[in-house]
């Protein structure tokens, strides 16, 4: 960098993102130890549920603190939060008690994430560089998908599933001190004022959302109350925070912002892509698995997740050749073609055919995506709301993989239901037997109580309905390709003019 305390920064920051993306992987891996210990089976999605709710919910809060206050400042409260939830998460003693700390954790990455990319915008001059880096930090949530299941369980095997999340400690708190004396940012004279109201009411239209989106199709029918009633406070509350952001001094989320055609055409089309990126990665260890037949669900995973580290690194590097429509069409082509690839799949398709799906969909389809998203915007909007229009992207992507991760499994779950039912009189399956029978971890264990012809339709049977559910994954690469026309002719060597901001301009310490 040719600079020891931008080298310094830009270490740190990489290492609290790494340890935020590491953490949902790890303790995916040591679950089974945490079950053994504490037990609270039932509650078990809670663990990832509430990680995610506090995330998301508090994106876009900290990215508009921290465009009000200091990238500064909120990447070390963030990362300060963080690490508390995760000192208190080798502590718990119940189910309940992780559950309440991960949700502590997840508030403190909604920090960490938009604001690593808008220190990256800040503290560049030059915008290829800045692009550069920002590929690399996308490439990191690649990079914790692939070691985090091998990292989680050698950490539970070896020293105990607590160590999963004291693992974090070391490296929070150099990241944290690290960014303490390298970077300085100036201060602005006024003290700006907090949009409280509009915080809260977008907290509580984000969670409701979220618990519809994460309920609906499994927990509750998507007719059911609870779901309406949870979709109805969203939208309620969420007519409401627009009404209160119209009149706010400091609005919590500048309405403006959603006039700039670039950032509605990423937020559509990052939508779409978290929306196909977690759709597979909820069921392609399930196909892997259960109808493939393979020992465990690496041997697709890991492939896809790598892949999107390159495509990542690879677009953050090149992007400067291609306009940014350019990169959401061939993004969203990508994601159809495979995903039309992925719904006429054969139930005993070949590794090398499927690692080579998984390899095209995360380079093309899914990579892209994550780091020239975040520099479409940045070079889009005025320099004083990079921060919060960061945490736009974050936040659609999340919303966008929970919405299609929801609907795949109503999908999948349905037609899978629908077909052994057909079969059932033929296949001799009694009619009280079929819940039994019908749950993929028979096929997973492969059960040996169960006869090879019966194994052979349920196997069938599950792998038609996951196809049937890769047809969401095309509509939603329709729906994102749209994001091409919506999206403004902004390109990245042509970047806009920020006037020089007021309070938060971060360059490193003397330099």
């Amino acid at each position: 960098m040719g600079n020891k305390k931008t080298g310094f920064i830009i270490l740190a920051m990489a290492l609290g993102l790494l340890m935020s993306a590491l953490d949902n992987t790890i303790t995916a891996a040591a679950i089974s130890h945490i079950i053994g210990d504490i037990n609270g089976f039932d509650k078990i999605s809670w663990v990832f549920t509430a990680y995610m709710l506090a995330s998301t919910s508090t994106m876009l809060v900290f990215g508009k603190l921290s465009d009000m206050f200091g990238r500064k400042l909120f990447y070390l409260i963030g990362i300060s939060i963080f690490l508390i939830g995760s000192a208190l998460c080798g502590t718990a003693q119940d189910m309940t008690q992780l559950i309440i700390y991960r949700a502590i954790q997840g508030i403190g990455s909604g920090a960490i994430f938009p604001i690593s990319f808008t220190i990256i915008y800040t503290l560049f001059s030059d915008p290829k560089q800045g692009a550069k880096l920002s590929g690399v930090f996308a490439g990191i949530f690649g990079l914790s998908s692939v070691a985090g299941p091998q990292i989680g369980t050698l950490l539970a095997e070896s020293w105990g599933w607590r160590w999963c999340f004291y693992v974090n400690l070391p490296l929070g708190i150099l990241s944290f001190f690290v960014l303490l004396f390298a970077l300085k940012e100036t201060r602005s004279t006024r003290r700006p004022k907090i949009d409280y109201l509009g915080t809260l009411l977008l907290v509580i239209s984000t969670v409701s959302l979220m618990l519809a989106l994460e309920f609906g199709g499994k927990d509750y029918t998507w007719a059911s109350w609870q779901i309406i009633s949870l979709i109805a406070v969203a939208v309620v509350v969420g007519f409401l925070f627009i009404r209160v952001e119209r009149r706010a001094q400091e609005p919590m989320l500048p309405l403006p912002l959603f006039k700039n055609r670039m950032v509605l055409g990423m937020m559509l089309a990052c939508l779409c892509q978290g929306a196909i990126m977690f759709s597979a990665i909820a069921y392609l260890p399930i196909f892997s698995t259960a109808v493939l037949g393979r020992a465990n669900s690496n041997v697709l995973l890991t492939p896809m997740m790598f892949s999107l580290m390159v495509g990542a690194v690879l677009f953050g590097i090149l992007q400067r050749f291609f306009s940014f429509r350019a990169v959401i069409a061939s993004s969203m082509i990508t994601g159809i073609v495979i995903s039309y690839l992925l719904s006429v799949v054969s139930h005993d398709a070949s590794n090398l055919y499927m690692i080579t799906l998984m390899v095209i969909l995360g380079v093309g389809a899914i990579g892209p995506l994550m780091s020239v998203a975040q520099n479409a915007v940045a070079l889009s909007v005025d320099h004083k709301y990079i921060g919060v229009s960061s945490s736009i992207i974050g936040f659609w992507r999340n919303i966008g993989g929970v919405l299609g991760a929801s609907i795949m499994a109503t999908i999948v779950n349905n037609n899978y239901n629908r077909l052994i039912q057909a079969g059932a009189a033929e296949h001799n399956l009694p009619l009280n037997q079929l819940a039994t029978v019908a749950n993929p971890d028979q096929l997973i264990r492969a059960s040996a109580a169960v006869p090879k012809e019966t194994m052979d339709f349920l196997r069938d049977s599950l792998g038609t309905a996951i196809n049937h559910g890769f047809i969401l994954s095309i509509m939603f690469g329709i729906i994102g390709l749209t994001a091409t026309f919506i999206a403004g002719p902004l390109r990245f060597t042509v970047p806009v003019q920020h006037p020089e901001p007021q309070n938060d301009n971060a360059t490193p310490q003397s330099v």
